[in-house]
């Protein structure tokens, strides 16, 4: 595995694998659901090299990765056995709003990968269709819309799949349910004769019925490419699948629970629940583009604005659903579109930082998020290089609202669900071709990126917080070269690669060097703050007064023992001196039941300086110099 390393330290650092209720990924970030957050070390995965950040928001402990988080999170699934876990409730009471979010985003994070691909392949078809590369009649053309069209036609399946894994029913039936809603005979009966008779005449709701069920009228509608129905038909069916678990025999559970979950749930949804979710879609629907037509300039503008600040919260999961929603009963959405700018802002203002500073460490950074900015991967520019620094992000905000109120004035609207970034572009291509919308998006995109470069490079940018510039020792007026780290432990000294634990062994956390105790006592290994304290007492993290971040965890997989022979001496956010006792344990019997104890002691912030030299030494007492950190 070419993350294990990695992944064996963010599943210890999120409480262990008996902590996670579930895992998800989408581009760049793992989304775990934790059944107590508290539980998770989140200063040490922050500060942990492989990690971006570490965002709490919507219900949802989201590990910030980059791009290839694909095959990080193929690690952490394999070590952690989250392949098949089951989501379990969480420890932690959530809101009705990050309740929300998180079932928005469960449901539709694992279909938009290939929803933005199948998207842009129809995008490109229609751009080439444009452009008279293909005709309409062609079967070049005719095969790129059926695999452009694929999954959004039949999008209910799909999210009855991904509905049905959400909450915890059968997959199968989630998916047979969405398959009713798309079965062509049903849909074919609509206008193919006089109707039965009319219910709601007269009303918004007006319905002709051409069939009943049981002697009850159903209201078919088309149900292709929609997302409400599905949605709430399988949530009820998940409802109902539990119910008759509980009430049938085990011997026959197999196929008698899926029998009468689907010959209730289906019914009702094509004579309830479908009907009810496809008006409120519609009502949803023309109350956005209400709002658009009131000023689609301020609606673009706000989007623009606020675009990049939804996504580092994880509150845009409230906003895709709408826009998708949008294009299933209106054909077109505003709402996204308004949004097109604001990866071409980052990536402007991320090139003025490119070319303006000094620094080696911060340039290294800003290249790859140049380039995975271009297809619309902005995490790694935001956490990376814009966040950190504040001004650049809120002038990349700045930049981007420009852009989405000259996409509101063109009045651009995306048609598909398309890629990101640059692979946006073919979603404005509307029924009329390349018009002056489309090109106002083309506008839109150059002024967005433009501005956001011309602000950033006039804007007075500074590298004081980068390694350009020395760094200052805390409460002094001289400058710091090298802190050297006194011993925690008294025992024999072992290289770091020499340990069993990966995450160690590997340098994933950071540089150091590792002791076997020879007594069960662990002291302050220089002047400064216990930052982190585990519950479990097994691992503790000071930050120097010079900013140095030193993590001592005692033993492999201690965390296991939750507390037990482990007697803290001191709680997080104490002042703490070289020397001072910090934590007794007894070691023997940490032995007994198992455990190694031969203790690693890491400078977590490792990538912050030029290096960490261990000492030479085979054995060490309290407080000998173990290790010196070069500023």
């Amino acid at each position: 595995m070419k993350y294990e390393a990695l992944a064996k330290a963010i599943i210890e650092n999120v409480g262990g694998k008996e902590n996670v209720a579930s895992l998800t990924h989408c581009i760049t970030r793992l989304r775990f659901k934790l059944k107590d957050e508290s539980k998770a070390n989140t200063e040490v995965l922050k500060a942990m090299d492989g990690i971006v950040t570490v965002i709490q928001s919507g219900g949802q402990y989201q590990v910030v990765i980059g791009n290839h988080v694909p095959e990080v999170y193929a690690d952490v699934a394999a070590i952690g056995g989250f392949q098949e876990a089951a989501a379990e409730p969480s420890g932690e009471k959530m809101s009705l709003f990050n309740r929300f979010i998180d079932i928005i985003s469960g449901v539709f994070q694992p279909t938009l990968g290939v929803l933005a691909a199948t998207g842009m392949i129809k995008g490109f078809n229609a751009l080439f269709l444009a452009l008279g590369w293909l005709t309409a009649a062609s079967g070049t053309y005719q095969i790129l819309n059926a695999i452009g069209d694929c999954l959004f036609y039949f999008f209910p399946i799909f999210l009855g799949y991904t509905a049905a894994k959400k909450f915890n029913a059968n997959i199968f039936i989630g998916m047979a349910i969405g398959a009713s809603l798309v079965y062509p005979t049903l849909s074919s009966i609509m206008g193919s004769g006089e109707p039965l008779y009319t219910l709601f005449s007269g009303t918004i709701f007006e319905s002709p019925v051409y069939i009943t069920f049981l002697g009850i009228p159903v209201i078919l509608m088309s149900y292709s490419s929609t997302v409400i129905p599905i949605i709430v038909s399988t949530y009820v069916g998940a409802k109902l699948e539990k119910l008759f678990r509980k009430i049938i025999p085990s011997v026959v559970r197999t196929f008698l629970v899926p029998f009468f979950t689907l010959l209730v749930v289906v019914p009702l949804s094509l004579i309830i629940i479908g009907p009810l979710s496809t008006w409120a879609g519609q009502l949803l629907g023309q109350g956005t583009l209400f709002l658009y037509n009131l000023s689609p300039v301020i609606e673009g503008l706000l989007m623009g604005a606020f675009w990049q600040i939804l996504v580092i919260f994880g509150l845009h999961w409230g906003v895709v659903p709408i826009a998708i929603n949008n294009l299933a009963v209106l054909k077109h959405d505003p709402i996204l579109a308004g949004t097109f700018g604001a990866s071409f802002a980052q990536i402007g203002v991320v090139l003025a930082i490119m070319l303006k500073t000094k620094s080696a460490k911060l340039r290294s950074l800003t290249i790859p998020a140049f380039i995975s900015g271009i297809f619309g991967v902005t995490e790694p520019a935001i956490y990376g290089v814009t966040l950190p620094r504040k001004k650049p992000f809120i002038l990349s905000c700045i930049a981007a609202a420009a852009g989405g109120a000259i996409l509101g004035a063109m009045g651009s609207q995306i048609y598909i669900m398309g890629g990101l970034g640059i692979f946006m572009l073919p979603s404005f291509i509307g029924p009329q071709g390349m018009d002056a919308a489309f090109y106002g998006a083309i506008i839109a995109m150059a002024v967005s990126f433009v501005l956001g470069f011309l602000l950033m490079f006039f804007g007075g940018y500074k590298d004081e917080e980068d390694d350009a510039k020395p760094k200052e020792a805390c409460n002094t007026e001289t400058l710091v070269k090298q802190e050297t780290i006194g011993s925690p432990l008294k025992g024999t000294v072992k290289p770091l690669s020499e340990i069993a634990d990966e995450a160690f062994s590997s340098g994933a956390m950071g540089k150091g060097i590792a002791i076997e105790p020879a007594e069960g006592k662990v002291v302050a290994p220089a002047d400064g703050v216990l930052t982190s304290l585990f519950s479990s007492g097994h691992a503790i993290g000071i930050t120097s007064d010079h900013g140095v971040d030193i993590l001592i965890h005692v033993g492999k997989d201690t965390v296991k023992l939750k507390g037990k022979y482990f007697a803290p001496k001191v709680k997080q956010g104490d002042q703490v001196r070289k020397g001072q006792v910090l934590m007794e344990f007894d070691a023997e019997a940490i032995k007994a039941e198992g455990y190694d104890i031969t203790t690693p002691v890491i400078i977590s912030n490792t990538g912050d300086y030029l290096d960490v030299i261990e000492t030479e030494r085979k054995a060490v007492d309290y407080q000998d110099d173990l290790l010196t950190v070069v500023i």
